[in-house]
């Protein structure tokens, strides 16, 4: 008799959705369904109801661990789609995916080992969910190509409270690298005032022509919406901050890296 697998938390399963449904690096809708058919998984997709295939995948392994009350199909699943075999040309790939997927299983007792089989380890405290968070906000990042200025500030220490703290900070980064790139001590719109105003200590392009001239002033007017967003409250302000979902993060740190690329290539002419 098959000896029946711990239940996965509802979080756990959606976090391996994700990443493996995710939309660039995860499997194709058609691979979804053939590997939950050879787990004798219910592919629950709906006919003319679009989806996005993390969310499908999910709502599959959800029906059916409800349904059986166990997780052996969905490590089965698992364990096809991470069939060493698969991965014989690209073994970075393979360990990428299996790092993520023990991640999760760690919360269960569970680990992937490299020949594709399970075996059952102590349920892993050390492994916390802060690390998670940053480690996967990382992976986004850098596969987003993010500017490696950025991926300081995405640490377990400031996503203890929220994703804002790694943006907050970010955001700090990159006026202090203006202020180091400038020579001036000033924060804030002050800063982007004297740094980028009509007569400008940095500048982005030839800052010749009309529509040169206007790209500058979107970029310093681009700044100042982030200092508006993200500033440093005085001791008799209320603290600004909101509880910031990753996506946001991902975009507003695009942005802030946006930036930093844009100052790579400044220069100082007075």
């Amino acid at each position: 008799m098959t000896n029946l697998r711990k239940c996965l938390s509802c979080n756990t399963l959606e976090m391996i959705s994700n990443v493996l449904g995710d939309t660039d690096t995860g499997l194709t809708g058609s691979e979804i369904h053939r590997f939950l058919l050879q787990a004798n998984l219910d592919d629950t997709t709906v006919e003319g109801v679009m989806l996005a295939k993390r969310k499908n995948l999910f709502n599959s392994l959800a029906n059916e661990q409800n349904k059986n009350k166990c997780s052996n199909n969905i490590l089965r699943f698992i364990s096809f789609v991470l069939s060493p075999s698969r991965f014989v040309n690209n073994e970075t790939e393979f360990e990428r995916l299996r790092g993520l997927i023990n991640q999760q299983l760690a919360f269960v007792g569970y680990e992937l080992q490299q020949n594709g089989k399970y075996k059952e380890v102590n349920i892993a405290n050390t492994i916390s969910e802060v690390q998670i968070k940053a480690d996967n906000l990382k992976q986004e990042i850098e596969k987003r190509n993010g500017h490696p200025n950025i991926l300081k500030y995405c640490t377990a220490e400031l996503l203890e409270n929220n994703y804002f703290h790694s943006v907050f900070e970010a955001n700090k980064g990159l006026f202090s690298r203006i202020r180091e790139l400038s020579g001036l001590d000033s924060d804030g719109n002050n800063l982007i005032e004297q740094v980028f105003s009509s007569n400008p200590i940095l500048i982005i392009n030839s800052f010749q022509i009309k529509s040169e001239k206007d790209e500058h002033t979107g970029f310093c007017n681009l700044l100042k919406g982030l200092c508006s967003m993200f500033r440093n409250t005085s001791a008799h302000e209320p603290k600004i901050e909101w509880n910031m979902i990753e996506q946001d993060a991902l975009e507003i740190l695009g942005t802030i890296s946006y930036c930093h690329r844009r100052l790579d290539n400044a220069q100082k002419i007075r």
